[in-house]
């Protein structure tokens, strides 16, 4: 495995620098902090780093499409993102290193009481522009209207000021956004499953993208992910099981 790796630094770190592009939208996966971001993937990035032998940068992004897009440039050498079609393009993922789930927040007087009715005439869902929801209820919703937020984190602002029937997100974004607003409440279950995954520009070759793929199974197996989960007190998601 290190030797795997340590063949594959001048690939994966062309600089000598590994630049991981790190998301602040979703509070699983990374919160802003001073010098740096912190979290299960700011975490990951440094142990790559550690193994590569040098050090790492973050290049932080407030949304998933921004986030992306660096790394489809190389202006960043690794990535983490939610598995989606869409994004495969310029991008080769691993298998995934965390499961999130997602859920729906309603009115507490509203009507709704089951995901699966929340696809119909007259129900506008806010939603994160470009996030994984967004891609999902993309492709899935039929009747109902997206409405789409600047970012994850302001879902349920746009969905309070315009007085929305649905905001869509990260169960655990919700669940702190219930905190601020009260006359609401989330809907039981979820709608889907966001799979978390490393990725890199297609670029970088198989070779590179199998050395992280590799390291993404040692990270769950040897239970750092876990751990990590843990340090950042993260409810709701769960370790991907062995790819």
């Amino acid at each position: 495995m290190n030797h795997n790796l340590s063949a594959m630094k001048a690939v994966l770190a062309p600089t000598g620098v590994l630049r991981a592009s790190i998301k602040l939208g979703n509070p699983i996966l990374a919160k802003r902090g001073t010098p740096q971001p912190s979290g299960v993937s700011v975490d990951l990035a440094s142990e790559l780093a550690r193994r590569l032998g040098v050090p790492m940068q973050c290049v932080v992004n407030d949304t998933a499409a921004a986030s992306v897009q660096v790394v489809r440039e190389e202006r960043a050498d690794i990535g983490f993102f939610a598995v989606d079609p869409l994004r495969g393009e310029g991008i080769g993922f691993t298998a995934p290193y965390v499961l999130i789930e997602g859920s729906y927040m309603v009115p507490m007087n509203s009507p709704l009481q089951a995901n699966e009715e929340v696809d119909q005439a007259g129900m506008r869902i806010a939603v994160g522009q470009g996030s994984a929801y967004d891609l999902f209820l993309s492709r899935e919703i039929k009747q109902a209207q997206l409405v789409r937020a600047p970012s994850s984190p302001a879902v349920v602002d746009v969905f309070v000021a315009q007085m929305l029937e649905v905001a869509a997100g990260v169960k655990q974004q919700l669940e702190a956004d219930l905190q601020r607003y009260s006359g609401y409440r989330l809907l039981p279950g979820r709608f889907m499953v966001i799979q978390q995954a490393m990725g890199l520009p297609k670029g970088r070759g198989e070779g590179a993208r199998s050395a992280l793929a590799q390291f993404v199974e040692e990270m769950k197996a040897s239970g750092f992910v876990a751990q990590a989960l843990a340090i950042h007190g993260i409810q709701g998601a769960s370790v991907a099981p062995m790819a």
